[in-house]
């Protein structure tokens, strides 16, 4: 997902009423970043331990908690996902681009994921960095590039063949193996 993605998406995205997982959403319309719906799988077990960690922690501290007992395990079905430490929502910042098409950036949320990144030891890593090591990860393991755009909500498959022939792991070892 996107870093304007992440920072829109809601709790009613990722739990229903009864505060199960939504195994299968989708990232909306209104949120997607090219404006085309496209499905979202909350199936990895350790993200989804990670969130359930993230939604406890946040409702301790009552952020985007509602006062419907038991619904969505307490916390705004409208709230956003993820919100900052002080339990705002992400602000996003509208740009107008020079062909009059408004674009919308998360500035703040994206500065936090690089932080996480060089926190875990890699250097430049970015929202987008995290894209394509996704996306070289699935073309490596065989996943075809029809699938691997969808998951990204690239409208072009070949926006997809860009983003993971340039695969940096794979020309040096090309290189290595030429004498």
């Amino acid at each position: 997902m996107s870093v304007t993605e992440l920072a829109t998406i809601t709790v009613g995205d990722y739990l229903d009423a009864k505060g199960n997982v939504r195994v299968t959403s989708a990232v909306r319309v209104d949120v997607a970043h090219n404006g085309v719906e496209r499905p979202l799988f909350w199936s990895n077990r350790r993200v989804v331990a990670a969130m359930d960690a993230y939604l406890v922690w946040r409702l301790e501290r009552k952020h985007g908690a509602t006062v419907r007992k038991g619904a969505y395990r307490g916390l705004d079905p409208q709230s956003a996902l993820f919100l900052t430490e002080d339990g705002r929502p992400y602000t996003l910042t509208k740009r107008v681009l020079p062909s009059g098409v408004c674009s919308y950036s998360c500035n703040t949320l994206g500065a936090y994921i690089s932080r996480l990144h060089t926190n875990a030891g890699i250097e430049g890593g970015s929202a987008q960095s995290a894209r394509r090591t996704f996306a070289v990860k699935q073309h490596r393991q065989g996943r075809d590039l029809v699938h691997i755009a969808a998951i990204l909500g690239h409208k072009s498959v070949s926006t997809t063949k860009r983003l993971v022939e340039g695969d940096a792991v794979r020309l040096a070892d090309i290189v290595a193996r030429a004498v």
